[in-house]
């Protein structure tokens, strides 16, 4: 049997083929690539059954992965991330069955080392020495981190304002990195005149097709976990939106091999109010997103003004009967303290954007009490230390404990 099935790639756009096995960036309409399977022989050589023995990490899933020899992946041990019951707080937004997908306890803090890991590996497997990206700082800090474990070289570019703990992150692998005095779209055109003129590898969101295959096995692992019974709502912060392109795309495939069945989960993009152009273009029933001017969130790895794969994202919402809802900085960093409070998890401000998004969605009865919801955090909150301020008694040696009400 194959190690992977990889077939070709794809434009979703103009349908225009390209093989997989050289470098391809975009397709020549402009749009991302897609990478394909061959999913009808595969179907007749792996069972679910296949996988209970395998490493508990992502390449559990190789057939359905990119890279062809075992020798080229580059991991730090990542995916195959806890789904955790909610049962505290689900109860409080009157939601029975509610789970998390913790990516916050993966290799470099968040979910963004596997679309590294993949992108990586194949990066190495296509012989690239160097590749450069703009980041708000979580992809930055795993690609140039996964960069320096495969032995290639990094150029990061990102805003001033990311989060210092990713900064380092950059800093320690010996990544090139270069701050930008505005937003990752200004990011995006200093990354694409280095790669005009020095001919280097463009690791941009969706500007290489393999990043969505790393993270569309978040949505294999929620199908395995939940014994290939999908649930009936997935909700997912969406900045660039590969996640939940993947999710989708990887939900597709599992149909495709009949290991799960339709209706696909209703998928819900989460954005924060300060930067919403998937929910603006999906409340106006628009197949594109404009861009959002003067963006601003405290839930920093959403604040993208205009997504290249915006018309996938949208795609994959309309397509499942999803929706796409903003949430307010105040909101979402209140839901941030109430989740540490009754389940003991520090999210990120983009994990808590999507817990506010399910409870305003239950309150609108969108979501019905005893459907199954699985919401997706996507870092550790510990990456984003400013986001929580914490006022305490300091106390003199010999003093008594203060306690609180």
């Amino acid at each position: 049997m194959a190690f992977s099935y990889l077939s070709h790639l794809i434009c979703p756009k103009c349908n225009l083929s390209y093989p997989a096995n050289k470098i391809q960036q975009l397709c020549t309409c402009g749009s991302p690539l897609l990478v394909e399977y061959d999913l009808e022989r595969l179907k007749l050589k792996l069972k679910p059954g296949d996988l209970i023995r395998r490493p508990p990490t992502l390449w559990r899933y190789q057939e359905l992965l990119p890279v062809t020899s075992p020798e080229n992946i580059v991991t730090l041990g990542e995916g195959m991330t806890p789904l955790l019951p909610m049962s505290r707080l689900g109860k409080e937004m009157g939601l029975s069955r509610l789970w998390m997908k913790d990516e916050g306890v993966i290799p470099t803090g968040s979910f963004k080392a596997r679309g590294a890991a993949v992108g990586v590996s194949k990066a190495k497997e296509l012989g690239v020495s160097e590749l450069a990206m703009p980041t708000n700082g979580n992809a930055g800090a795993a690609w140039s981190l996964y960069a320096a474990r495969a032995g290639l070289r990094s150029s990061i570019v990102m805003p001033v304002a990311a989060p210092a703990i990713t900064r380092a992150e950059c800093a320690v692998s010996g990544g090139n990195l270069n701050l930008v005095n505005g937003l990752i779209s200004d990011a995006g055109k200093i990354v694409a005149q280095a790669v005009a003129e020095s001919g280097l590898y463009d690791a941009s969101t969706l500007k290489e097709p393999y990043r969505i295959e790393g993270k569309k096995t978040m949505g294999l692992e929620i199908a395995e976990q939940m014994d290939w019974k999908l649930p009936d709502v997935i909700l997912y912060p969406t900045g660039g939106g590969v996640g939940l392109i993947g999710i989708y795309k990887a939900l597709q495939e599992l149909v495709t091999l009949g290991w799960v069945q339709e209706p696909l989960p209703r998928l819900v993009a989460v954005q924060a109010a300060g930067c919403a152009p998937i929910v603006k273009a999906w409340q106006e029933g628009k197949r594109e997103s404009e861009f959002w001017p003067d963006s601003v969130t405290a839930a920093f790895g959403i604040n993208v003004p205009k997504a290249l794969g915006d018309f996938l994202v949208l795609d994959a919402v309309y397509n499942t009967q999803g929706c796409a809802i903003a949430i307010e900085d105040a909101e979402l960093l209140e839901e941030q303290l109430t989740v540490a409070r009754l389940e003991g998890a520090f999210v990120c401000p983009e994990g808590a954007a999507a817990f506010a998004a399910a409870r305003r969605l239950r309150e609108a009865g969108w979501i019905h009490e005893g459907e199954t919801v699985v919401v997706l955090n996507t870092g550790s909150g510990i990456k984003y230390p400013e986001t929580v301020q914490v006022e305490v008694p300091v106390l003199e040696p010999g003093e008594r404990l203060v306690r609180r009400k």
